[in-house]
């Protein structure tokens, strides 16, 4: 029994190891020193703790309005603050990145645009957006402070496809 249950153990370990790496866990994470591109996003604006039920719904209906082409675009968003250093609270555009100013937006959504021609930090990985946003903060916080960069606590988030991610920070001034 006592082997039975190394099996077990050792089986659910290489599982867990060969999912994360489809997922692409195991992806680098490239950083780079860039130039900003306005960004539209349809959203809605959620601010309070991470804990609170209404962001995860925020981030449900907004996947499916995608998956039922009631918007068109790409899933992304705008957070105002850095939840680790603002105690859990979080100030965020949790949304739709759309192709234009003039996207219908659906009931409750706001538009808000991400400047274009700004000095920004931006990471990108090629990993699943389960994965990719704390893959992606770290590497982007750990390169600016190598650089010793002063970044503006404004973030914004783009999951072009399931697979890829990118965040971006604009330099402060």
């Amino acid at each position: 029994m006592n082997r039975r249950f190394s099996f077990i153990i050792v089986f659910i370990l290489l599982a867990g190891f060969a999912i994360y790496a489809y997922l692409g866990g195991f992806n680098k994470v490239q950083v780079i020193r860039t130039t900003s591109r306005p960004v539209f996003i349809a959203g809605r604006y959620f601010e309070g703790s991470m804990k609170d039920k209404t962001l995860g719904t925020y981030f449900q209906e907004t996947a499916k309005l995608l998956e039922e082409k009631k918007i068109t675009g790409y899933l992304g968003n705008i957070y105002y603050n850095n939840p680790e250093e603002a105690h859990d609270s979080i100030r965020a555009l949790i949304g739709v990145v759309v192709p234009d100013s003039l996207a219908p937006l659906p009931a409750g959504f706001e538009l808000r645009k991400w400047p274009g021609s700004k000095p920004v930090v931006q990471a990108t990985v090629n990993a699943h957006f389960f994965l990719a946003p704390n893959k992606l903060y770290s590497k982007l916080f750990d390169y600016a402070k190598q650089n010793k960069l002063n970044l503006k606590k404004q973030y914004l988030e783009e999951f072009p496809d399931a697979r890829y991610g990118r965040v971006q920070a604009q330099l402060a001034d």
